[in-house]
């Protein structure tokens, strides 16, 4: 949750600050695991010394030593026993044949499904008959998605005052959300996208002269045989409706797809509306074939550019998807790129001013793409959590203190982030959960690896923090890389 502070005289950039990811376990900082294998290994312990003794304990040192390593050891990041749900998972993954990915091209797929691998291949697509718009129904997760382009002019070369103008009216957007009660998630999705050439081909188009002359052939085959010669960035914004919260007004609409669609229309209105305020342009909700096209692309980014010039061909959800998927421990390749996933763990601890991601989202050279995933929680619930983990911290500090353990900084400074999230929950601010993502993609893997290294730098830069997802890429990229508003 991001604080922001009152605004400075003469409209000047108010820093923000944001929380620290929380890292509470059960008991004295120790999650359900540790403790379950501290427990095993105590068991062991005092069993063997009411048995056999000394020897005893000699001789079942494997077991208790096992446990206390599992329990105490870090490895990247984690404890050992945290990683063994992870390897376990992958190697039961790997036995059953679930990193490999291959789409069967004569055996048709049911209609209305999406042709993505996975767990994504339950989506169902539904085009609102009112608005045009492609809508992703999520029959396991219960949701209903909906996408919209947005432009927006460069934030970093506003003055000051009209760049708090723009915060202030974002920050109206997800209040917006917040208080909905019926959003489930909402995806601010960042592209780095190869351009295509379609700028120069519309330009010529319009005010060339096409007479057939040899300046005029060699100006129209260097157009059309003209590759990617730059970057664009492309911007959307998903809202995934939750139809279990909006059961009631579900039902009042007729129910089913139709009724859900109904209810998504109202939050899109809702949200179309508060971007305006933000000074937001909005480009419309997005077509089938618009979002196909982002699913390709996201799949085959050599086939974009093609897809972008011409508006005839790729236009289909059902063969949008990817032809071959094959995951590794720590990224995955897909038709005509590999890619690796990383993940924000750690946002600024310190007090940053808006645009600290500019480092992040400004390197040149890289194709990537930058997921923001804003989870709304209600009122209650997040009044809830909070007393719930200022009560665990507490009581931490209380059971630190009878055995003689140091309080340290970093548990002081999560006690006043929670302390600070009550007060503006009480002052009426919302709150939401941030999970960001970045998905970097590359024609090899030597690429991958130096375009990885130049956004971990970047973000550095950012004063962030990033790890590299494992165990779960294939995933993790398609809620990272496609703007479907899944969670991860």
């Amino acid at each position: 949750m991001a604080t922001q502070h009152p605004p400075a005289p003469e409209q000047q950039l108010s820093p923000v600050q944001f929380s620290r990811l929380a890292h509470r376990g059960i008991l004295l900082g120790l999650s359900i695991s540790q403790l379950i294998v501290l427990g095993i290994g105590v068991v062991t312990v005092v069993a063997t010394i009411y048995t056999g003794g000394g020897m005893g304990l000699v001789w079942t040192s494997p077991i208790w030593l096992s446990c206390l390593l599992l329990a105490v050891v870090p490895v990247g990041g984690r404890k050992l026993v945290d990683w063994l749900s992870i390897v376990s998972r992958w190697m039961w993954r790997s036995t059953a044949g679930q990193l490999i990915f291959r789409r069967r091209v004569i055996k048709p797929r049911p209609v209305g499904t999406l042709a993505l691998p996975g767990d994504a291949t339950a989506l169902r697509e539904w085009v609102d008959p009112e608005t045009g718009a492609a809508m992703v129904h999520d029959p396991h997760a219960q949701t209903l998605t909906a996408v919209l382009g947005v432009t927006h002019p460069a934030f970093v070369l506003l003055d000051p005052g009209e760049q708090e103008r723009r915060i202030n009216g974002w920050g109206r957007v997800l209040a917006t959300a917040c208080r909905s009660g019926r959003i489930a998630r909402l995806q601010v999705c960042e592209r780095t996208l190869p351009d295509s050439g379609t700028g120069l081909a519309e330009w010529w188009a319009r005010h060339g002269t096409d007479d057939d002359s040899w300046p005029a052939t060699t100006y129209r085959e260097l157009i059309e045989r003209a590759g990617p010669t730059g970057e664009r960035h492309a911007t959307t914004i998903s809202i995934a409706l939750d139809m279990n919260a909006s059961g009631r007004q579900i039902r009042s609409a007729g129910g089913g797809i139709r009724g859900a669609a109904a209810v998504l229309r109202q939050e899109m209105t809702t949200l179309v509306a508060a971007l305006r305020a933000a000074d937001l342009a909005t480009t419309g909700w997005l077509a089938p074939g618009e979002v196909a096209v982002i699913l390709r692309s996201a799949y085959d980014p050599a086939a974009a550019p093609a897809l972008e010039r011409h508006a005839d061909i790729g236009r289909s959800l059902a063969t949008a998807g990817p032809v071959a998927v094959t995951e590794s421990w720590d990224r995955v390749r897909t038709d005509s790129a590999h890619h690796t996933v990383l993940w924000l763990s750690e946002w600024p601890r310190s007090q940053v001013f808006p645009g600290f991601l500019a480092p992040l989202l400004l390197t040149s050279g890289v194709q990537r793409s930058f997921s923001l995933i804003c989870t709304p929680v209600r009122a209650d619930i997040a009044a809830r959590d909070l007393r719930k983990k200022k009560v665990g911290l507490l009581s931490d500090a209380t059971q630190r203190a009878k055995i003689g353990q140091v309080e340290d900084a970093s548990r002081t400074a999560e006690y006043q982030d929670v302390l600070q999230q009550e007060s503006d929950l009480t002052a009426g601010h919302g709150m939401l959960r941030y999970t960001g993502l970045i998905s970097v993609s590359a024609p090899t893997v030597d690429e991958l690896d130096a375009a990885v290294a130049a956004i971990e730098q970047a973000a550095v830069q950012a004063s962030c923090e990033t790890r590299r997802l494992v165990g779960q890429q294939a995933t993790a990229f398609a809620v990272a890389a496609l703007p479907l508003c899944r969670d991860v």
